[in-house]
């Protein structure tokens, strides 16, 4: 890029535009991100042929992609929303404020304004609003022959070819059929014959979350969406999914942490920003900790007559929380990916009680030597610590495992089930097993 920016400085535009034909369009929007130079982005841009410029623009950051819009002419601003893919521009919209849309939208023609309108009213999140419209469909009276003559004469703009789907006169989704095949198949078969009938499709209000574990399951690269009459309306490809994955998982990762999600990038949010979206989970958890100290004072009779106690509480609470972490994170995740159903609650009680129950074992027994016999603990308040561990890792697995599921079943992000709201749950039932263990088998 160093060498494209020294050309354009020189003036050297015809040379500067040669050279970044000869880049990957990613690469290209990748080098822009780093200039820091808002107007020498625009220069760039403006220099790029007009063939991988609306490509280039699409992989660009959000900020850059308003900048540009805002600087280049209402005539440049067409050309690269009508060379854009129909999802990609929606996507980009989406994040626009009102006004902005405005702007973009009366400068595009009457067919891509009125698509663009239909996919904004889409609910968010769902399948409606990620699909393309940019896909081959042909007719089940077609000749393998014909059909490939078609996809050469349409296949150019579409997002993919790879897959093509078979319509009927009403536009009622009937099959589907690979490319691979078409050219493999003997050029007089007829579609009808040759195409796929069971195939897997999903609705225009599916989720998004919904369609990215079809893709998962299936092995799929492209999914068809139809609407309440099967007819098709678009196709979801799979670089839209691998996005949709990674804001899912963004978003799960920052439930679990007891955060508000974002969408926008850390340093690019505001210090306030995060703030907020952090402030509520903390102030609930706060208070939700008090029931952790009523639970001291409520016992506090018993640390005053055997005041040794009080030093193993933090060893119990953090082994507690940690293994009721342990099963949250395992069963969010099996939930997430599919692996584990609403329906499963007793299998995984049955498999966490069975681990618990193991790991109970081994840490009470380690502890016991290492306190009794290392740390010269008397036997009565060695066998206390030990027994109160054991009960708060078993109960502690099963609640981990437990909880999150009863969020699902409940329409509740399992991901809200997490580390820091079972630890504190976790918490409050390690102090009770412990304390009472601790007055009967010492008396007090």
């Amino acid at each position: 890029m160093k060498n494209i920016i020294e050309l354009i400085n020189q003036k050297k535009f015809l040379e500067a535009r040669e050279e970044l034909a000869k880049k990957n369009v990613v690469d290209i929007a990748a080098l822009l991100s780093e200039i820091k130079d808002k107007e020498l982005v625009v220069k760039i841009f403006r220099i790029l042929p007009k063939d991988i410029a609306a490509d280039v623009f699409s992989y660009m950051e959000h900020e850059q992609k308003l900048f540009i819009i805002n600087s280049i002419t209402d005539a440049e601003v067409a050309n690269i929303i009508n060379d854009l893919y129909i999802d990609d521009t929606v996507d980009f919209l989406e994040e626009l404020p009102a006004n902005m849309v405005k702007k973009i939208l009366k400068n595009t023609d009457e067919t891509t304004r009125a698509i663009i309108n239909q996919f904004l009213n889409y609910p968010e999140h769902s399948a409606g609003s990620i699909m393309t419209i940019e896909y081959v469909d042909l007719k089940k009276e077609m000749t393998v022959e014909e059909a490939l003559e078609h996809i050469r004469k349409t296949g150019v703009d579409k997002e993919t070819i790879n897959t093509c789907y078979v319509i009927d006169e009403n536009r009622i989704l009937e099959g589907i059929i690979s490319i691979r095949k078409l050219i493999l198949c003997d050029k007089n078969s007829i579609i009808k014959d040759i195409m796929k009938k069971d195939f897997i499709y999903v609705n225009t209000l599916d989720d998004q979350e919904t369609v990215a574990k079809l893709f998962k399951k299936y092995d799929l690269i492209s999914i068809p969406v139809t609407d309440n009459e099967k007819r098709l309306v678009g196709i979801i490809t799979i670089d839209d999914i691998i996005d949709i994955i990674d804001q899912e998982n963004t978003e799960d990762l920052q439930k679990m942490a007891a955060m508000a999600p974002s969408e926008e990038e850390y340093l690019k949010t505001s210090t306030l920003q995060l703030a907020k979206n952090r402030i509520t989970w903390l102030l609930i958890l706060m208070i939700s900790a008090t029931f952790t100290g009523n639970i001291i004072r409520k016992f506090e009779d018993v640390l005053q007559s055997v005041v040794i106690l009080a030093a193993f509480i933090p060893m119990l609470m953090d082994t507690g929380g940690n293994a009721g972490s342990q099963s949250s994170t395992l069963i969010i995740r099996g939930l997430a990916l599919g692996e584990i159903k609403s329906k499963d609650v007793l299998k995984v009680i049955k498999k966490e009680l069975g681990v618990s129950l193991l790991t109970g074992i081994v840490l009470a027994f380690v502890n016991f030597i290492r306190l009794h016999f290392l740390e010269k603990t008397s036997l009565l308040i060695s066998i206390t610590v030990c027994i109160s561990l054991f009960f708060t890792v078993v109960l502690a697995k099963v609640v981990g495992g437990i909880l999150p599921i009863a969020a699902k079943k409940a329409k509740v992000d399992p991901a809200i089930m997490a580390s820091p709201l079972i630890t504190t749950i976790v918490d409050a039932l390690a102090l009770i097993i412990y304390f009472t263990t601790a007055k009967v088998l010492l008396k007090i």
